[in-house]
């Protein structure tokens, strides 16, 4: 029980820094205020996500895990274009909001594509970490 809970430190670790980063950057009001608020934070809610089904599903692949967060990033981005009651309800409050964004931008898909590559990186890095733990 204890070696379980040991391989998941570094990824709580690494949510703890990942999480204050993410929110940081809704509600900078620096310099690039806007490009931070809009689109830097995309790459920290890629790398988020990545840590976080890493943190449930260990024994995927770090690339698959990246290309699932892409793949459902990429179909929250296209739903930002729909406007259903249910939707634009649940993006009233800032949880939602941060969740499914509330606008469509051509734009984030880079930063989704930076964040997921960062997050495939970190996840590969967090393996190799628990196996020179482990052995």
């Amino acid at each position: 029980m204890k070696n379980r809970i040991k391989k998941h430190i570094p990824t709580l670790l690494s949510l703890v820094v990942i999480v204050p980063l993410g929110f940081y950057t809704k509600f900078y009001h620096g310099p690039a205020a806007e490009w931070v608020n809009n689109s830097l934070g995309g790459v920290f809610y890629e790398i988020f996500w990545c840590l976080v089904l890493f943190l449930f599903f260990r024994k995927m692949s770090p690339l698959k895990i990246a290309l699932l967060v892409f793949s459902i990033t990429c179909f929250l981005e296209f739903l930002q274009l729909c406007h259903q009651p249910i939707l634009d309800l649940i993006r009233k409050n800032f949880i939602g909001r941060t969740i499914l964004g509330n606008s469509f931008a051509w734009s984030d898909f880079f930063y989704y594509i930076v964040g997921s590559i960062l997050g495939w990186r970190w996840l590969t890095f967090l393996n190799k970490l628990n196996h020179s733990f482990a052995g």
